[in-house]
């Protein structure tokens, strides 16, 4: 037996000496640097990486934790966040990870893509190449950026405005990563460098050209063609970083630093951000380019032209990629319709929306008749909620406390898990023509805007009212913070009848408004939270404002007794957010903990 385990052992030790390398470590899959120089789809795959950390969010989540609405989900991070645990190391709203990710693609990529061989056997083509990833690169770490500040930026215990860290070079295992915050005013300043580096480098737009005459002399210069130039910045570029969304993006930060958050120290004006949003409607013609159907058709059932994927939508500047799937309205459907009904829009988001006639429900002059409140109210209300008793998708939705002709009672307040909690049900962003009934699926495509030209509008109007008030144009532009304010409003449907022609007196609660500046910037402000509710803006929106953030959630419970039916408001869901210092987010305590030179924005642990 000792002899038989004795060969055992030495025909095991045989093995092992054979294999010269058994205890040393196997070569790693990783490829060399250099190899994508060589390589352009290697070099490619990093400014992939960046787009694909880009932090747009395409469906409803952050509304819920703020006064639009609530969800079902009662295991939501976002609801626990709103209703106290909102922490630097419990922090759902947090893209710092995220974004650093992406910057450091972004950095890595910029500092290789001269080198890479994108075209080597035409010296035009390599250059194009070489302008527009560039370009492409710069605007993406511009969001990055934009993202950071909107998220982590603000005021430490030292009375500064900072923002993150700059970093425009990528780091490696010599880096020191311990470094301290810019300032929010240096970040930005970075933020608008790079959307003018991108700007420079990238075309207004992605289109083929018909002459070789279409092509820029520099390019022209170093021997370019038509076919070449089409390759390059031609129509299967669509949908990529351009100048068109670098100039968008610029404004878009502007306005950030414009706003009584961070306006102290940004060392941006309102009458700054008001031309650079100027500078990006100018390029649509000023209102001439204000589209009229641009509040609803993108993203409605009746909406088919984007449906192969090539024609341009109006309204939007930059968007994701189409996508078919049910998966919006498997959400948020009513149960009925074999949803989960996820986002319940408030009653203090339906009360936001004025009578037709133009005035708040508030007002003593509107007509609102609290036994009846949807009757002559805003369309838009109708369009973006389902209340009790709307008919969609062929069906009469029952919110209330008494079971529907079809006796559906799930659609009832707080029947199931999966019905409303506020006696509400989101429409806004789903198509009625889908179906998520798991046995028998109907897919349609998706638009899911990034940048829409209204929320430009929407900043302009904001800047411009607050730099010279509501019907001042000292510079030119051709239009005012009115003048976007009513195009809205009429495109909206207000100040109509009920077969929608003209009121004899127009839109008299505007023209109140325009009277006063202080007023006009509570009606701006109310008018871009209807047009952008439920597309992730609100949150950001009353932060920036210095707004409360702990407004109560309301809802309402509606009963039948014979034909008359009764509306009690409820109190839903305390918003626990504490006023004094969370308008401005933490950095997240791990990356405190780990660098000495970050600072926590105060309050914060």
């Amino acid at each position: 037996m000792k002899t038989r385990n004795f060969i055992l052992y030495f025909i095991g030790f045989l093995a092992l000496c054979s294999c010269d390398d058994m205890f040393s470590p196997m070569d790693e899959n990783n490829r060399p640097e250099e190899a994508m120089y060589e390589e352009s789809k290697y070099a490619h795959g990093l400014l992939i990486s960046g787009y694909e950390l880009l932090p747009y969010q395409t469906t409803t989540q952050t509304d819920i934790a703020t006064d639009d609405a609530v969800t079902n989900l009662r295991t939501s991070g976002l609801l626990n966040m709103a209703t106290g645990t909102w922490a630097s190391d419990n922090d759902p709203m947090s893209v710092w990870d995220n974004c650093k990710h992406g910057i450091q693609y972004v950095n890595k990529f910029l500092s290789k893509v001269e080198r890479v061989k994108w075209a080597p056997s035409a010296a035009s083509k390599q250059q194009m190449f070489v302008d527009r990833l560039k370009g492409e690169a710069f605007g993406l770490r511009a969001v990055f950026y934009y993202y950071l500040l909107r998220a982590h930026g603000g005021y430490a215990d030292d009375g500064i405005l900072y923002g993150v860290p700059l970093l425009t070079t990528p780091e490696d295992g010599s880096s020191d990563f311990n470094q301290p915050r810019a300032t929010f005013a240096e970040c930005v300043q970075q933020c608008f460098a790079d959307c003018d580096s991108a700007m420079a480098l990238l075309p207004f737009v992605y289109k083929d050209i018909d002459s070789e005459e279409d092509i820029p002399a520099k390019y022209r210069a170093l021997g370019a063609e038509k076919s070449g130039f089409n390759l390059v910045f031609g129509l299967k570029a669509r949908n990529l970083m351009s100048s068109k969304v670098a100039e968008a993006t610029k404004a878009q930060v502007a306005l950030l630093a414009a706003s009584p958050a961070f306006r102290d120290q940004s060392g941006v004006t309102s009458a700054q951000a008001a031309a650079l949003c100027a500078n990006v409607l100018k390029r649509i013609g000023g209102m001439e380019g204000f589209d009229p159907t641009g509040n609803k058709d993108w993203f409605m059932s009746s909406f088919k032209t984007v449906i192969e994927g090539t024609a341009d939508i109006p309204e939007i500047i930059w968007r994701e990629d189409l996508r078919k799937n049910a998966d919006q309205e498997r959400e948020n459907f009513p149960p009925s319709l074999f949803g989960n009904g996820r986002v319940n829009p408030s009653q203090n988001l339906v009360d936001a929306f004025p009578m037709r006639s133009g005035r708040p429900i508030s007002d003593p002059n509107s007509g609102y008749d609290p036994q009846n409140p949807y009757e002559n109210r805003d369309p838009r209300l109708s369009e973006t909620v389902i209340l009790n008793g709307s008919t969609f998708r062929r069906s009469v939705i029952i919110t209330g406390t008494y079971p529907a002709a079809e006796n559906m009672t799930n659609d009832n307040i707080n029947s199931i898990a999966t019905s409303t909690r506020t006696g509400y049900y989101l429409k806004k962003l789903l198509r009625d023509d889908v179906s998520p009934l798991a046995s028998s699926t109907i897919e349609q495509q998706h638009v899911y805007p990034r940048i829409r030209y209204t929320e430009i509008f929407l900043a302009y109007a904001e800047a411009a009212n607050d730099a010279w008030g509501p019907k001042e144009d000292p510079n030119g532009y051709g239009f005012t913070a009115y003048d976007v304010i009513k195009a809205i409003r009429q495109r909206a449907g207000l100040a109509t009848n009920a077969i929608g022609q003209p009121l004899p007196e127009g839109d008299a609660y505007l023209e109140e408004c325009a009277a006063d500046k202080a007023r006009m910037t509570e009606l701006i402000r109310n008018e871009r939270r209807i047009e952008l509710c439920f597309e992730n803006k609100r949150f950001y929106d009353l932060r920036r404002w210095l707004l409360p953030l702990n407004e109560p959630v309301k809802g309402v419970q509606i009963d039948r007794n014979g034909d008359v039916l009764t509306y009690t408001i409820l109190n839903v869901e305390d918003r626990v957010f504490d006023n004094s210092y969370q308008c401005y987010g933490p950095i997240p305590k791990g990356e405190i903990l780990k660098w000495s030179k970050l600072k926590q924005n105060k309050g914060w642990q």
